[in-house]
């Protein structure tokens, strides 16, 4: 039995609570009805712990109170939801009360438990009992009652305490009487603690039961009645001017509002909204709001109430845009930042879908799908890869998507309509290079089809004209339908200009444009 928490012990700490979510994950996801019944607290709170462990893991330490400030950097900047971001509070309230310490004991305990229930608070807007803030608050109160300043019966007093306020959140939550289950983000806050105690008692298995029914037996409760507000919306800020400024303005907006730090700068904001870009304006009025996500909690009770569904990896805003507006779910590629495995299996396990197939949309990404189609099939869900190797493919895939079909009919005629699409890109070169058709140079024009480069036209380009005569030479090999998303620096009338030529050199080909937004590339162009 630990006498003190070093860092080693941090580290089996957070590994054992990403362990725990993760096996609890769905469970907790079924008994989340509060503030919204979307269905994705324990997914959230899973996403979190493992930003969290992921900081420590790229930042390791060994001294207790680095390696947990290191957690709460993690948890605040990875933070997914409101009980993501509460969770991060916890962390980082513990790192405040640890700062500088090597070891701790049960008194340093205590006093972390206490300091994370002021931050977990002080960053919801409007706390409400029957909440994860009354399990932290139940807890943080026994330990400081607790008659020991052994770690482990500190540790051990918290976790009951804990357990027992889950067990009453009912009685002070009408919402969840009537679903009949505890609070999904109480629960998730025992598994945390009830991992600690694991550690601290030096046990093998971690033990929640605590006289609780077990959540499998717990009834289900997804029945997303309506959120007074449409939207998630989130962001990550640096330099925020005024915190109350910005929480004021926020709950003008909407609820659910959650602002809270890492205590160096960065913030993680959360709310409930219909207005989008008022939400955003707001962050940019107190701050540089970036990581910026959004979710329509429509869109979240349709995924629950499908058994397939459609994962299309992709990057441009209005690219984006498209593929969810043909009803596929959407893991958006940010300029600077790439999707990880966890990042992938989180929209994975947010479909809701028995069986999920993914349009990776770049031959690089095959890798990552697969390794996270792995994964997600052990947990008993069917992913299958769609090798789609631009967007445009994705979208000729997409277009013949059918729920009502056979899944492995339906498969199959996506992987066909893929296929059947020439790719071409417009990029502009960014180094020197040898290509097929000879060398270019910084700035260059270069036409590619299926991946291979097939004219340069040298800087200072016309790049309109380079995109017209890379879609003759797509055109070559026949074609009825040429599909094209233009990038955030395409020049202006590109779409109108590809218009005009086409119905000149091949009047019997239809032409179908869309503002893609990506920044990659000039255009993306399809051929089917």
């Amino acid at each position: 039995m630990l006498q003190a928490l070093d860092a080693d012990a941090v580290r089996r700490w957070a590994a054992a609570v990403v362990r725990a979510l993760d096996a609890d994950r769905e469970a907790i996801d079924r008994i989340n009805v509060f503030p919204v019944a979307d269905g994705d607290t324990g997914t959230n709170l899973l996403h979190t712990m493992r930003s969290a462990l992921d900081a420590l893991v790229r930042d390791p330490a060994d001294a207790v109170g680095a390696a947990v400030s290191a957690l709460a950097k993690g948890a605040v900047a990875g933070a997914r939801g409101n009980s993501g971001v509460i969770l991060s509070q916890v962390l980082r309230g513990l790192a405040e009360s640890w700062e500088g310490a090597r070891t701790v004991s049960g008194a340093a305990l205590r006093s972390a438990l206490r300091r994370a229930d002021e931050l977990a608070t002080a960053a919801v807007s409007k706390p409400a009992a029957g909440t994860v803030l009354s399990v932290l608050t139940a807890a943080a109160d026994a330990a400081e009652e607790c008659g020991s300043d052994l770690l482990d019966e500190v540790a051990t007093a918290a976790v009951k305490a804990a357990a027992q306020a889950l067990a009453d959140t009912p009685r002070q939550l009408a919402v969840l009487a009537e679903r009949g289950v505890v609070d999904a983000g109480g629960r998730g806050l025992l598994v945390l603690l009830d991992a600690l105690a694991t550690v601290v008692a030096e046990r093998v298995e971690r033990d929640v039961d605590h006289d609780l029914p077990p959540m499998s037996a717990t009834k289900a409760a997804l029945v997303h009645e309506s959120s007074g507000f449409a939207y998630e919306v989130m962001y990550l800020l640096d330099g925020l001017a005024d915190e109350q400024a910005l929480r004021d303005r926020l709950a003008e907006l909407g609820d659910s509002v959650v602002v809270a730090g890492d205590g160096h700068g960065l913030w993680s904001v959360h709310v409930h909204c219909d207005d989008i870009g008022a939400a955003i304006e707001v962050g940019i009025e107190n701050g540089r709001p970036h990581r910026i996500s959004v979710t329509r909690f429509a869109d979240q009770k349709a995924r629950f109430e499908r058994d397939r569904a459609v994962v299309a990896v992709v990057a441009g805003d209005g690219v984006a845009e498209l593929f969810r507006a043909e009803g596929a779910i959407v893991l958006e590629r940010q300029q600077g930042w790439e999707p990880a495995v966890d990042d992938l299996l989180e929209v994975l396990a947010q479909t809701g879908a028995a069986q999920v197939v993914v349009l990776p949309n770049d031959i690089a990404l095959a890798g990552l799908v697969s390794e996270a189609a792995e994964l997600a099939e052990a947990d008993g869900r069917d992913v299958v890869l769609v090798p789609t190797a631009s967007p445009v493919q994705g979208l000729a895939a997409l277009a013949v998507h059918d729920p009502s079909r056979r899944s492995g009919d339906d498969v199959v005629a996506m992987a066909e309509a893929a296929a059947a699409t020439r790719r071409g890109e417009l990029v502009i070169a960014q180094r020197e290079a040898m290509t097929w058709v000879g060398r270019c140079q910084p700035g260059d024009a270069l036409g590619l089809i299926d991946g291979e480069v097939v004219l340069i036209e040298p800087a200072p380009a016309d790049l309109v004209a380079t995109a017209c005569r890379l879609v003759d030479r797509m055109l070559d090999a026949g074609g009825e339908l040429v599909t094209v998303f233009d990038g955030a620096d395409a020049p202006a009338g590109l779409g109108d200009e590809l218009g005009r030529h086409l119905r000149l050199s091949h009047p019997e080909v239809e032409l179908t444009g869309y503002s893609g937004g990506q920044n990659e590339s000039v255009a993306l162009i399809g051929v089917e």
